[in-house]
């Protein structure tokens, strides 16, 4: 548990700005150091994915970027859906024929981070939203904190990791959890980072920092995950 600390500017860091054309980056990133067969896919439709990448590539991971269907056949061991805008993204999965061929791959095992939007698109329930690949059995609060006091940062406690910065921007939380949920971490009574299996999701932009703790708990998660050199077969 934890209290608000400062307010953030309410401007989206992770919005459409920071979804500037990247092409590129991702395939650079961390390609001279770490293991070679560990790649992490980042969804780059819409939203922060650079940061993830940055982040990744700190911890000596490569990443490839996930902007059309063809690029699912790509080898990537566990997938990262970043914050940004769900509607635009959920939108965008559909137009480009990717929704069904996601929720299969997350469905099967695959290692899976979302943050904030990449919550939503998770969820099985959205409060007044639609739902995307409804994997995860939460339900989830769009913009939970409203416009206004939307933007916030703080230090909290994770299970499993510690405590960390968390820079909330216009940030849903989860509601309420299934059984086969483990909560992670709570901030004023909200529950803003879960695990379920495969699937960890934060509300909270742990990309937005210096702290990679979050993401090496995620590169761990993979370290035993599901490969996408079949992913033809799934196609």
């Amino acid at each position: 548990m934890s209290d608000t600390k400062a307010h953030l500017p309410l401007a989206d860091a992770a919005g459409d700005d920071a979804a500037s054309d990247s092409r590129g980056v991702g395939d650079t990133v961390g390609r001279d150091s770490g293991d070679s067969s560990r790649v992490i896919g980042v969804l780059a439709l819409q939203g922060a994915f650079i940061e993830h990448e940055k982040m990744l590539g700190k911890l000596g991971i490569r990443t490839v970027e996930i902007r059309q269907r063809g690029d699912l056949e790509q080898h990537f061991t566990g997938l990262v859906l970043p914050g940004g805008e769900s509607t635009v993204q959920g939108k965008l999965l559909r137009d480009l024929n990717m929704l069904e061929p996601l929720r299969q791959l997350v469905a099967g095992g695959l290692p899976t981070f979302g943050t904030c939007a990449g919550l939503l698109l998770l969820a099985k329930h959205v409060e007044d939203g639609d739902t995307h690949l409804a994997l995860m059995d939460i339900t989830a609060k769009r913009n939970a904190y409203g416009r206004q006091l939307g933007s916030f940062f703080t230090h909290a406690e994770v299970t499993g990791i510690g405590t960390i910065p968390m820079t909330f921007i216009r940030a849903p939380y989860i509601e309420s959890v299934g059984k086969n949920v483990q909560i992670l971490s709570e901030v004023n009574g909200h529950i803003v980072a879960a695990q379920q299996g495969n699937m960890l999701v934060t509300s909270f932009h742990p990309e937005l920092n210096d702290d990679l703790s979050v993401h090496r708990y995620f590169v761990n998660m993979t370290e035993s995950g599901h490969s996408l050199d079949q992913a033809a077969d799934i196609l």
